[in-house]
């Protein structure tokens, strides 16, 4: 990953977990910049608090927390074969590992720790720390790509099984062993992503025109969506949404594109006699007689919601929530800003920007102005709901709590290295939804 210019973040790591009180995902973001890293916590629109700031190590490229826990994972260009965990809270050391190259990425869940070097994988335990298992001689991986599924209760691992073509291996990191292997694209792969649940896998080549969706651990494909056929794009972030109705992908280009998720069945009503439904069985017709590369591409579905950036070029990373019962997307870009948009999700359509906060400053936001930041947009329910703005003051609101992430104001126990396993959070608090740079 390159350097960033001074006091520039890198684009963040999401994690969320479900506030029962509020009905939201409580969300949390960790920036790595050229001077520490930031924690920041996202429950409302309107609200965005920094949890911790750390400038102790210089040079951060990779920040990982645990859920809403204490526990974090750091690695500075300083350093970059060394692997850090730390108790933020008391500003503590737990453990350090080194390896023998760089550290290209790093992902955890309840139960295991992924560290991916250019050419291995450790897998450690979560609770004490332990290396379970080392997968030599993996194919070279120059951007550290893979993807831990974050239900610990199946632990899927995927990276890719090639070089050259855009097969991907999966592993079972509870068991330990090979699942399966997915031929899934013909170049190399770019990005992996899991649904919440471990049973969807989402992938895009390097190409970045395709991305296709396969189940887990069969490694059937389900659904295939087209980005676009002019250009060949980097995919900087692709990520499912908690009930994974929603996929994301956002790339090195200004379009951010979702896509749903539709299950389609046969037992469809018969739609009326109209002229446009008349041409559109006799193209469907017509397909079966073109080659099958051309019929595939007619039949690919097309994003069913667009959000336009400001700029290109700058990497991001992009999220689909649910905040204040209404859903959102979330992107922070490199140039140290997170943006969040409304979603339609019954039309779908262009999404309407409705706040947007600097990562850089003290917390303080930028509000949306129309004229500046978005063109007029005709009146719709992404355009309706985004003049709402009641917010529960932040003196009641329940939720996230700098003291242990609580929950209504439960003290969670904290990580314990030097007394025994680590105790994790909440058992009930909702998983985590990592998006992060590849």
């Amino acid at each position: 990953m390159p350097r960033e210019a001074v006091d520039a973040p890198s684009p963040g790591v999401f994690k969320a977990r479900f506030d029962e009180a509020l009905g939201n995902l409580i969300y949390s973001l960790a920036i790595g910049t050229t001077t520490g890293y930031k924690l920041f916590s996202l429950s409302s629109v309107e609200q965005l608090d920094q949890v911790h700031e750390s400038n102790e190590i210089p040079d951060v490229y990779i920040v990982e927390r645990l859920f809403s826990s204490s526990l974090v994972v750091v690695v500075s260009h300083a350093k970059p074969q060394q692997m850090n965990v730390y108790h933020f809270k008391k500003g503590t050391e737990i453990c350090n590992y080194s390896y023998s190259s760089n550290i290209l990425s790093i992902r955890l869940n309840r139960q295991r720790l992924i560290v991916c070097l250019e050419e291995s994988i450790y897998i450690h335990n979560i609770k004490d720390m332990k290396l379970l298992k080392t997968i030599m001689d993996t194919p070279p991986n120059a951007t550290g790509l893979c993807a831990l599924s974050i239900n610990h209760a199946n632990s899927y691992l995927a990276y890719p099984g090639s070089a050259t073509s855009g097969e991907i291996a999966l592993y079972d990191g509870n068991t330990l062993k090979t699942a399966c292997t997915i031929p899934a694209h013909d170049g190399p792969l770019a990005a992996l992503t899991f649904n919440s649940t471990g049973s969807k896998l989402a992938s895009a080549s390097e190409k970045g025109t395709v991305i296709r969706v396969f189940s887990i651990p069969g490694g059937q494909k389900l659904y295939e969506f087209r980005r676009g056929m002019k250009r060949y794009v980097n995919i900087s972030s692709l990520v499912f949404s908690m009930d994974s109705q929603f996929l994301c992908a956002s790339s090195n280009t200004e379009t951010v594109h979702i896509f749903k998720l539709e299950h389609l069945t046969d037992s469809r009503p018969e739609e009326p006699p109209t002229w446009s439904g008349y041409m559109g069985k006799m193209f469907q017709a017509a397909t079966n007689y073109l080659p099958a590369q051309v019929s595939g591409m007619i039949n690919q579905d097309r994003a069913f919601a667009t959000v336009r950036l400001n700029t290109s070029g700058q990497r991001n990373v992009c999220a689909l929530s649910t905040i204040q019962k209404l859903p959102r997307l979330l992107v922070t870009t490199s140039d140290g800003h997170l943006y969040i948009y409304n979603l339609d999700p019954q039309d779908g359509g262009e999404c309407v920007l409705i706040k947007k906060h600097s990562l850089l400053g003290s917390g303080k936001t930028e509000e949306n102005k129309e004229n500046d930041l978005q063109p007029p947009v005709p009146q719709s329910y992404a355009a309706t709901v985004a003049r709402q703005s009641t917010v529960p003051s932040t003196s009641t609101m329940p939720g996230y709590s700098e003291d242990g992430g609580a929950l209504r104001g439960e003290v969670i126990p904290e990580h314990e290295f030097a007394t025994g396993p680590v105790c994790l959070d909440d058992e009930n608090e909702f998983p985590p939804v990592s998006i992060r740079d590849p």
